[in-house]
């Protein structure tokens, strides 16, 4: 019932392994290009609050981490450290700081079967909902769209193996996608921001949803509709794009013209997660159009986390906000809509406390988080066991583990580029007409705002804030 992989394996490969075996690893990312090293370094997960947990390192038995060793001894210590050592908690959640892990042996299930339905409901329960549903639904998240007012609920449980069924996840933004239809979304994309075009941004989004919604998200089950039913290993994580033929490719794909974009993505604590959906309501109601530009991206990304014993884990059981939106090849220019999309980034991080995931985000997510981190004293006691010398640090590495100062930059354009928060016009885009302001309900918030907002559109807008 267990795997052994070095780290290197890809999580489509240990998925198809440990299938043949008729066997699973219960909860894993969506996408399935990343290392097993790599996603256990950073913590990456799937959706659920049930089991073991959401993070693939809840289920490590033993791991085997090379660390730097004097001349007596090769210059290398190999460790093996199992459940119940000492120092596994450190390194479940190593962030490449302790060593080169270079195996792990992962408990697995027998494989089981999913029923899956999507279900599209507006947003004015979600706030409530969120803190809730991951009770109720094993592998439940949501897709939520806040300028369109819509939720994507996904209700995903096991059911029992003879259960009629045997559907496939082949999400659509995983799959590949043609380079000069890449070229056409990212060309017209471009001009929509050059030309402050919100109301093509939201024609756009509500075509791009409702294709995704038309099209089962790109799950499919012989045509028989929801519920969908299928084997684990079949849906629970998917990437086709990485057998990308000629003329087409994995959307992102940075030898061709394709998409571009950011990704902000924390987590917030169940019992703070109703505030913050509430806060992000009342900005769509200030200006509906602000966030259609995250719905070309799929909307928001919510999965549910559960409270981890990696020292560089979650604390709390969690609610993961996967938020993602265009980004220019030009660091000084800002974005459509700016200023939103810098307040809910600081109300997230904070107002509501969110802890940042380790493999994304701007300099600005990092600015206090590790001190959000209550075992963090012990961590460093095995960064200094393991690597004395700082060997696998970096300048970037000591200033997120707050060893050292410098995670914000402050100079021209930083904040559009979220290497700080701006204090100063010009830390944004003064000659673009972008200025340093309060954010609207968050006024702890300082965020770049376009200067051709109407003094009437600002009062009406105070008005509706203050209502809500």
């Amino acid at each position: 019932m267990m795997i052994t992989v070095e780290s290197g394996v890809t999580l489509r490969q240990l998925i198809s392994e440990a299938g043949k075996a008729g066997l699973v690893l219960p909860y894993t990312p969506y996408w399935w290009g990343l290392t097993i090293g790599g996603l256990i370094g950073t913590g990456a997960h799937g959706s659920s609050l049930w089991g073991l947990g959401s993070s693939v390192h809840d289920y490590i038995v033993q791991l085997r981490i090379v660390t730097p060793a004097d001349a007596a001894n090769n210059y290398a210590k190999v460790r093996i450290l199992e459940n119940g050592s000492p120092d596994l908690n450190a390194v479940r959640v190593s962030l490449g700081v302790l060593g080169v892990v270079s195996q792990v042996t992962l408990k697995l299930e027998r494989v089981f079967k999913r029923s899956i339905t999507f279900s599209e409901r507006d947003d004015s329960n979600l706030g409530e909902d969120a803190a809730t549903f991951g009770r109720q639904h094993e592998f439940a998240d949501f897709t939520w769209y806040p300028s369109q007012h819509k939720v994507i609920y996904r209700i995903d449980d096991r059911v029992s193996i003879d259960t009629p069924g045997n559907a496939l996840n082949d999400f659509l933004g995983f799959r590949p996608t043609d380079q000069y239809l890449l070229a056409s979304l990212r060309t017209l994309e471009e001009i929509l921001e050059s030309t402050n075009n919100a109301d093509g941004k939201c024609l756009d989004a509500t075509k791009t949803t409702g294709i995704l919604k038309s099209l089962s998200y790109g799950w499919t089950n012989n045509g028989t509709g929801y519920p969908m039913v299928g084997f684990h290993d079949r849906v629970q994580a998917s990437g086709t794009c990485l057998d990308s033929h000629e003329g087409a490719t994995c959307p992102w794909d940075h030898r061709v013209k394709g998409l571009f974009f950011h990704q902000t993505t924390f987590t917030i604590s169940l019992s703070k997660v109703k505030g913050f959906i509430e806060d992000v309501q009342r900005l769509v109601a200030l200006e509906p159009k602000a966030l259609c530009v995250l719905d070309l991206y799929n909307g928001i990304l919510m999965r549910y986390v559960t409270t981890s014993n990696a020292y560089l884990g979650k604390q709390e059981d969690s609610l993961d906000f996967d938020i993602t939106y265009y980004r220019s090849k030009d660091p000084m220019s800002p974005r459509l809509f700016e200023d939103f999309l810098e307040e809910i980034e600081q109300l997230a991080f904070f107002k509501y406390g969110a802890l940042p995931h380790w493999g994304k985000n701007r300099n600005v997510a990092f600015i206090g988080a590790i001190n959000k981190y209550k075992n963090v004293d012990k961590f460093l006691q095995v960064k200094q066991s393991y690597d004395h010398l700082g060997l696998f640090s970096s300048e970037w590495t000591d200033q997120v583990l707050g060893l050292k100062d410098g995670l914000s930059i402050v100079k021209e354009g930083c904040a559009l580029e979220g290497l700080c928060i701006c204090s100063k016009d010009i830390h944004c885009a003064p000659n673009k007409g972008y200025f340093c302001r309060p954010g609207r309900i968050y006024k702890d918030a300082r965020v770049c705002t376009n200067s051709s907002l109407s003094t009437i559109d600002i009062q009406t807008r105070k008005t509706i804030s203050t209502s809500m």
